[in-house]
């Protein structure tokens, strides 16, 4: 029965990495699965910004959520060690181990007692961390935490995709637009150069000066003087040096 259970996790996790799946809903499952297929009383999670910061996504409990954010604000716990180094972190006793005085105190006094933090990793990249929390003390047993790591990695790949299609995305998004500006500027050169009798050099050259002296881009302004908003005038070239 627990075999089937955790296959059809991994298959929920698994469908749940379409292109356009909402990211933090799938987080928030994450974290729940955890709940309930490790036997643990809560779970969070950390992943990185544009910036590569860690910011807390999602939690199972509003306690977790306080936790998290005290780890964040502190810069000390096991959650951002796990991070920066890269390894999983298993503290079968806070109170006993004392790496962490600050996030230990908070976390017992939230009830807390074990914590174990999972890379979210793919190689040598490492995007955050999974946060496992227990009521009592105790060691994770070995099948758990391997079952955890292997969500985190699930959630991992899909979010690194999701990601590289955000990027790939904006890159073609930005290409798009960088011809179609050609095309406009393009379009503009001609027009200049019919209505002012002049060579296409001239009239980039004056759409340009055009641009810079009344400080827009020269696409905006390629775009008015295709349409017939604006027009260019031979003055544009009095500040030719």
């Amino acid at each position: 029965m627990a075999e089937i259970q955790l296959t059809d996790v991994f298959v929920e996790m698994a469908d749940t990495l379409v292109d356009d799946f909402d990211v933090i809903d799938f987080l928030h499952i994450l974290t729940e699965r955890c709940v309930q297929m490790l036997g643990v009383a809560a779970a969070g999670l950390l992943l990185t910004d544009q910036q590569d910061a860690l910011q807390l996504v999602a939690a199972s409990s509003e306690r977790i959520r306080l936790l998290e954010l005290f780890q964040l604000q502190t810069a000390e716990g096991p959650c951002l060690d796990c991070f920066h180094t890269g390894q999983p972190i298993s503290v079968a006793d806070l109170t006993a181990d004392g790496r962490w005085p600050g996030f230990t105190t908070a976390a017992t006094e939230a009830g807390f007692h074990s914590v174990h933090a999972i890379p979210m990793r793919l190689r040598d990249q490492v995007i955050g961390a999974l946060n496992l929390f227990d009521t009592a003390t105790g060691a994770l047993d070995a099948d758990k935490l391997r079952v955890g790591q292997g969500l985190a990695d699930v959630a991992t790949i899909g979010l690194l995709q999701q990601r590289a299609i955000r990027r790939r995305d904006l890159l073609t998004e930005q290409l798009q637009t960088a011809l179609n500006s050609r095309i406009l500027i393009e379009q503009a050169k001609g027009v200049i150069a019919e209505r002012l009798g002049v060579d296409i050099d001239e009239a980039f050259y004056l759409l340009r000066a055009t641009a810079r002296t009344t400080n827009r881009g020269l696409s905006v302004l390629a775009r008015a003087v295709v349409d017939g908003t604006e027009r260019i005038s031979l003055r544009a070239d009095t500040d030719r040096g």
